[in-house]
């Protein structure tokens, strides 16, 4: 699976090569997984990149990983010619760059995008100090998954013209999709910079209204959902179900798979988000199973424990 992953993305590297006209100074708020990944992609692209962090050691290993999987794409890429690979590796890290200091990072950025908790009070502040030393024409973007960019976006009431959500998919190098978000209010302008800039990255980006989960959650949260409360029943066993999806659907991936890989406690904050918003629906009520893993801290793959053990 790590081969073909390594395959998928290579060809999502080489398709980078243009950058786009309207974006080409990026901030990343936000050193964890899905940051760190956008930053990758995005110095590959020629863009020149500034990944924030509060916290030195996060960027000290986020540039670790990033520094990492440029040098695998390179071995694999340029396999016959060593010399291009290490230049490959030299530009992209040359494009990258490191701040504990996001107002300053923001000055000179054409576009900023958030990938920090999923909490509505923090990127409200967040973005109301952006905002405020951010030049006029700066988009700004929300990598959020569950939250409502309209929501986040109040934050900055000067710019919603030129707000809207970047929903990029873990791990961010391999992954080609990306949900583009548009609120009322964003512009046409912003809209379309922002789906040349997804294309600038070698990803595939479609549209989607601010609607709670966009595309892809809304559909796979309760998916995972209903196969939880299978098992809960006692109905299947989680083995079962996953071999079922896979073998009888063509999944590449079971249901509990894919709910440890994506974070037990991260589909159970996108479900307790959901019911408070839609009260009455029954696919969002919670699951006693689900509620129990995580206060239990079994998260999944990142804790060791999920529905199945991992090696840490």
């Amino acid at each position: 699976m790590a081969s073909s992953l390594l395959k998928v993305c290579v060809r999502g590297f080489s398709s980078s090569s243009v950058v786009s006209a309207t974006i080409k100074n990026v901030t990343v708020i936000g050193g964890g997984l899905m940051g760190s990944g956008v930053a990758q992609v995005a110095a590959q692209a020629g863009q020149k990149v500034t990944l924030v962090d509060v916290n030195e050691k996060v960027l000290d290993k986020a540039k670790a990983s990033i520094t990492g999987n440029l040098a695998r794409v390179a071995k694999k890429q340029f396999k016959d010619n060593p010399a291009e690979g290490e230049k490959f590796v030299a530009g992209a890290l040359g494009n990258l760059s490191t701040s504990t200091d996001a107002l300053e990072a923001a000055k000179s950025a054409d576009l900023v995008l958030e990938a920090i908790v999923e909490d509505i009070n923090v990127k409200h502040k967040l973005f109301g100090a952006l905002d405020q030393v951010a030049p006029q024409h700066t988009i700004f973007a929300s990598n959020t998954s569950s939250l409502s960019i309209e929501e986040i976006s109040k934050a900055a009431p000067n710019r919603k013209d030129r707000f809207g959500g970047l929903h990029f998919f873990n791990p961010v190098p391999v992954m080609r999709l990306l949900e583009v978000i548009r609120t009322p209010h964003t512009s046409e302008e912003t809209y379309k910079a922002m789906m040349e800039w997804g294309k600038a990255l070698g990803k595939v980006p479609i549209t989607c209204r601010d609607t709670p989960g966009f595309v892809v959650n809304r559909l796979l949260v309760p998916y995972l959902a209903e196969a939880i409360r299978l098992v809960e029943r006692g109905d299947a066993s989680a083995k079962d179900v996953d071999i079922a999806m896979k073998l009888g659907a063509g999944y590449p991936m079971g249901p509990f798979e894919l709910a440890d890989y994506v974070g037990l406690d991260t589909t159970k904050f996108i479900l307790d988000g959901w019911a408070k918003k839609f009260p009455d629906e029954p696919l969002f009520k919670p699951i006693k199973m689900l509620n129990e893993k995580v206060a239990q801290g079994k998260f999944g793959v990142k804790t060791g424990e999920g529905f199945y053990p991992y090696k840490k």
